[in-house]
């Protein structure tokens, strides 16, 4: 199973990554060490380092093992940031990331709730599911606004580098397919 290359919502493009937005990533948000706080990377260092994640991005697609897509905002198209699904049999699990200057306006809400639901729509996908941070409370919401049930706590689940190397709390969403039930 394969994801579309490029979902829309009212807002909002996701689309497949190119190299060409390594730029985008670098400026508008993969150096910032507030907008990377509660993600698993450090802020990138130089524009070389984002070149080499965005490669990583595009060869995941291939090898479909997860799939990237760069968020941009409709009108003007202007990339903001990114999401990515990796499917796992039923399961698939998430993760997204919004440059500074657009949190607080639902738009990674928006995004999640685009990735979810084509997930769901798929037969073989049962459960999507993400963690954030417990201090990570504007990144709880997204997954609440968009539907997603808190399930609980995993315990010293994740390493954010941007608060601590030890692992960390994290909170557990997740939104399921009830059988016979369609999503949408």
């Amino acid at each position: 199973m394969v994801p579309p290359t490029r979902l829309e919502t009212p807002r909002l493009f996701l689309r497949q990554p190119t190299p060409d937005d390594a730029a985008s990533i670098y400026a508008g948000y993969a150096r910032d060490p507030e907008v990377t706080r509660y993600v698993i990377w450090q802020p990138h260092p130089d524009l070389d380092t984002t070149r080499a994640f965005v490669q990583g991005c595009v060869e995941a697609w291939g090898q479909g093992t997860r799939f990237p897509w760069v968020i941009t905002t409709r009108s003007p198209e202007q990339l903001i940031g990114m999401i990515e699904l990796r499917i796992a049999g039923h399961r698939a699990d998430l993760g997204y990331v919004l440059a500074r200057p657009h949190w607080g306006r639902g738009l990674a809400t928006e995004a999640v709730r685009a990735v979810v639901g084509w997930a769901l729509d798929q037969p073989e996908i049962h459960r999507v599911w993400a963690v954030c941070d417990v201090e990570n409370l504007a990144s709880a919401r997204v997954l609440e606004k968009a539907g997603m049930q808190r399930e609980g706590i995993l315990r010293r689940w994740l390493r954010h580098p941007g608060v601590s190397e030890t692992p960390r709390d994290c909170l557990c969403y997740a939104r399921i397919r009830e059988p016979g039930r369609s999503i949408s």
